[in-house]
């Protein structure tokens, strides 16, 4: 008889988010580096299949979106600090819709994780994006359900009332 699969904890999450902010140390946030992200932790690598089984593990055990407001599901996760690089870690579930507009004074990596298959985020597919410092947007996923890793720098994150 196989041993039991192990769930995933808010500590096993911790640790694959640790592996990828520690390795973006000095870093520009860029296209350059989500294609960096793409290539050695996206959609086809076990890192994300096991971020993936961290989330549905998450969500399931009450300690990842565990919020909710206007059909978003969300929570911050970790705050900013050294052994994350800096980052704060925020996690949303979003069906069809778009949240609430923000900029991103130094930038936002972001990580999706579709629930539907086939679900996009800015109209990304599985996988990551970057925006840069300075940047802005009203987060979209359409086509379906996803979960989206949010890596701030600093943490720093600033909504705001930009028009639809």
């Amino acid at each position: 008889m196989a041993a039991p699969t192990a769930t995933p904890s808010l500590e096993t999450f911790q640790q694959l988010v640790a592996t990828v902010a520690q390795s973006l140390d000095g870093r520009a946030l860029d296209a350059e580096l989500a294609t960096w992200l793409n290539a050695h932790y996206g959609a086809d690598s076990a890192w994300y299949e096991r971020m993936r089984a961290a989330c549905a593990s998450g969500v399931a055990q009450g300690w990842l979106c565990q919020r909710e407001n206007a059909g978003i599901r969300w929570g911050r996760v970790f705050e900013a600090g050294p052994a994350l690089g800096g980052f704060s870690v925020d996690v949303v579930q979003m069906k069809d819709l778009a949240g609430p507009h923000h900029a991103h004074p130094l930038g936002e990596i972001d990580l999706i994780l579709p629930i539907t298959p086939g679900a996009l985020f800015d109209g990304h597919p599985a996988g990551w994006c970057v925006y840069g410092p300075g940047s802005a947007h009203r987060p979209t996923v359409s086509q379906g359900e996803a979960w989206v890793l949010y890596l701030l720098p600093a943490g720093q994150i600033q909504f705001t009332r930009a028009a639809a």
